[in-house]
């Protein structure tokens, strides 16, 4: 027997993601990582809509609010000009906008978090090896009083770019290093720029840039994580061909005086730094597995794919990889998963990853959204909200035009209503995020027989999920419901029908990372239970 059920290696955000999600399922699990000490640094600091939303059903959607700045848009500099001005101004349907904080309060909230949840970290313990086999996995781990050995059902390595479970699965990472070299720095300046905008300023030359200032404002007073093109005297020598070469380099810190010097040739106004929190010289590459993992062993965030920080994608998309990973273990390991859920993580977020290291690529050239006519569509994909799963062999197949289709971010409802709540309330209240969520909704033909059947169909539901599933009417307000013992919602606004496409007595389920697996205009039995059979053995 397997000492504990899953093995996560790595403390960042990608790894606490993954063991609050596990162990907010019951999960045994640990997690172990080779630093003594937390890292204090601003490496990314961009959270995007869509991860806020999965940080609300982490229980650490408050805290990340307090300690955030809202990203208000960017103000783009050309050789001291104004060249250019975003907003970023989302639709009313999504309720979150863009924040930025330092990635170590991130982490610092995730480790709150997950000890909450009666699960400490492991430190000063370094992943050196795995073997596995049908059963399980034997991890091998190097500590301060030699050598440790750990039996886990399952093993997921959120272990950065220099990933040693990558390595040891025998995974590919293609791709190539960007030949410039940067330098951070977490400071505070004195200037006009409007608050919560980012600013890019360039110098350029026929026009090719050759010079480039990007700051990316954080919680204070004038706060900024500054990256600039790194001066001769900081950088390092080139990578050998091949090697991974992303992240941190050199033993020389930029001070001060650096980060003044840019500052003095692109600030868009003259301006002083001060309080230089910490800086770092880095590089950057762009790389992807051929596989997010074999067997029982599986890779998510660096890990997995590295690629420019343009847009702050990276750590977001390490985090719903993990959130995308966790709930499908934890069936697993409670033997209720069918054959196929965990080969689904490869299937839904390698083409998310791909995605992500092509554009950002691109982003860095030439910047986001360039030759793009639609800004709606670019704020809500660098959102992250368009990202689908629609391909994968867990998500039912649409039959029905006007219905929203599987394997879309089922988006939230506002002004719903219920019985004994005085306020209106939001779709998302009633997720719990741990389990599926079926969702019928009833509009004004709906008859007393039509509500017995519903009844009789959830009760046959709720078992081909091992009871894994929480029942939703969604009632129009004309809809006559009071005969049945189901739990039901007015869609008092119209605004589910609306999202949803919703209409006669349609039927959606939303899987524990709020995308929609399913969704019919009709209630079927054999429909639904062959869905659920795709999920749940």
């Amino acid at each position: 027997m397997a000492e504990t059920e899953v093995l996560v290696v790595g403390a960042g955000p990608v790894g606490l993601t993954a063991a609050i999600e596990l162990r907010r399922h019951g999960v045994r699990c640990r997690i172990v990582d080779p630093l003594l000490e937390p890292p204090q640094y601003a490496k990314a600091v961009g959270v995007q809509p869509r991860t806020l939303e999965v940080f609300e059903g982490m229980g650490v959607l408050r805290q990340i609010l307090d300690s955030s700045t809202q990203m208000r848009g960017q103000v783009v500099f050309v050789n001291g000009e104004e060249a250019g001005r975003i907003d970023l101004e989302l639709p009313d349907d999504v309720p979150f906008g863009f924040s930025s904080i330092p990635q170590y309060v991130t982490e610092r909230i995730l480790r709150d978090r997950l000890s909450t949840l009666e699960l400490p970290i492991e430190r000063g313990k370094a992943l050196t090896g795995f073997e596995q086999n049908a059963d399980g996995v034997t991890a091998t781990l190097s500590t301060s009083d030699g050598e440790e050995t750990i039996t886990a059902q399952y093993l997921i390595g959120a272990d950065g770019a220099h990933s040693v479970t990558r390595k040891a699965l025998g995974l590919t990472f293609e791709g190539a290093a960007f030949e410039e070299q940067y330098m951070l720095g977490d400071v505070e300046v004195d200037w006009s720029q409007p608050a919560g905008y980012g600013i890019r300023a360039m110098h350029q030359t026929d026009g090719k840039t050759d010079d480039l200032l990007v700051c990316i404002p954080l919680y204070g007073r004038g706060r900024y994580r500054m990256s600039m093109l790194v001066p001769d005297e900081l950088a390092t020598a080139k990578p050998e061909r091949g090697a991974v070469a992303h992240g941190f380099e050199g033993e020389k810190k930029p001070e001060l005086s650096h980060v003044q010097a840019v500052l003095d040739r692109l600030s868009p106004e003259p301006t002083t730094a001060r309080n230089l929190r910490w800086s770092s010289v880095f590089r950057i590459s762009h790389r992807i597995v051929d596989s997010y993992g074999h067997g029982r062993v599986f890779v998510a965030g660096d890990a997995a794919h590295i690629h420019p920080p343009t847009g702050g994608q990276g750590m977001n998309t390490g985090i719903q990889d993990a959130h995308n990973l966790a709930w499908k273990l934890a069936l697993a390991v409670q033997g209720k998963a069918s054959a196929e859920l965990t080969d689904s993580y490869d299937a839904e977020r390698r083409p998310v990853g791909e995605e992500v290291v092509g554009r950002t690529v691109r982003s860095a050239r030439e910047g986001i959204g360039a030759g793009e006519n639609d800004p709606a569509y670019v704020m809500r994909r660098e959102a992250q909200l368009l990202i689908e799963y629609v391909d994968s062999p867990v998500i039912g197949k649409s039959t029905d035009e006007a219905t929203l289709r599987p394997g879309v971010r089922a988006p939230d409802a506002k002004g719903l209503t219920r019985d004994m709540v005085t306020d209106p309330i939001r779709l998302f209240s009633l997720l719990d995020r741990l389990r599926h969520t079926c969702v019928i909704y009833l509009d004004g033909t709906t008859t007393t027989d039509d509500l017995l059947e519903i009844e009789r169909v959830v009760e046959t539901a709720q078992a081909a999920a091992h009871g894994e599933l929480d029942i939703y009417l969604v009632a129009s307000p004309g809809a006559e419901v009071a005969a049945t013992v189901l739990p039901v919602i007015r869609d008092a606004a119209g605004t589910f029908a609306e999202a949803y496409g919703a209409h006669d007595r349609s039927l959606f389920v939303i899987r524990p990372d709020g995308y929609l697996g399913y969704s019919a205009s009709a209630v079927s039995e054999d429909d639904l239970v062959a869905f659920l059979k795709k999920t749940f053995r």
